[in-house]
């Protein structure tokens, strides 16, 4: 595990960096602002996602139980005409694989699950989500970029994460006296042609908010 400093201040920048998904627990603790499985996508896999048609990349956005979220995966692939096989079985169950991981850190019966496919500078400034914590998985293209704000202002120092890697954030929301100094933001690729495929998880305690 690759720890970046745990507080600035009286914020938590703390990034918990492994290659063992055990220790995205480190993400739990009050002086950690986000964890990282460092991860790769095999290569095959990647190599798929990244020839497919935009339009056949699944999006939508729904919330479900958490023991539900394959079928809504399924769904969200058949509606986009993702073909079938092998490499799609691989997908679905990858994005089921995290949802359990973070269900279980998190302990949330429900999810908010988001599948975005994004070609423009969406989320381009540097902010922190309100919400209480979330998960983002790039798929394919360009990771999300971080780094720590001092004095709130934008980081001097930016990382990207590696795509195929699970990054998790704490957000405004999170319970606790020491908040987050981490600041993230979808790269700027509006102009490239890249087309990126970003998995979104946020914890939902309360289903009434969602109504």
């Amino acid at each position: 595990m690759k720890p970046l400093r745990k507080t600035m201040g009286d914020a938590a920048v703390g990034v918990a960096i492994a290659d063992d998904p055990s220790f995205l627990a480190t993400f739990l603790k009050p002086g950690c602002a986000a964890a990282i499985w460092r991860r790769q996508t095999p290569p095959e896999r990647q190599a798929w996602l990244d020839h497919l048609d935009p339009e056949n990349l699944p999006c939508g956005r729904v919330v479900v139980r958490a023991h539900a979220v394959a079928d809504a995966v399924a769904r969200l692939c058949d509606i986009a005409g993702l073909p079938e096989g092998p490499e799609r079985d691989w997908f679905e169950a990858d994005v089921v694989s995290l949802s359990d991981r973070f269900a279980e850190l998190m302990g949330a019966a429900y999810h908010r699950l988001r599948l975005s496919v994004i070609t423009t500078n969406a989320c381009r400034k540097f902010h922190i989500d309100a919400v209480i914590g979330r998960l983002v998985c790039t798929y394919r293209g360009t990771g999300t970029q971080y780094g720590i704000s001092i004095a709130n202002a934008d980081p001097t120092r930016v990382f990207t994460v590696q795509t195929g890697a699970p990054i998790l954030l704490k957000g405004t929301l999170w319970p606790g006296r020491t908040p987050s100094g981490l600041l993230h933001r979808s790269p700027p690729i509006e102009g490239t042609g890249e087309s990126r495929l970003v998995l979104v998880i946020d914890p939902v305690f309360d289903t009434a908010d969602e109504l």
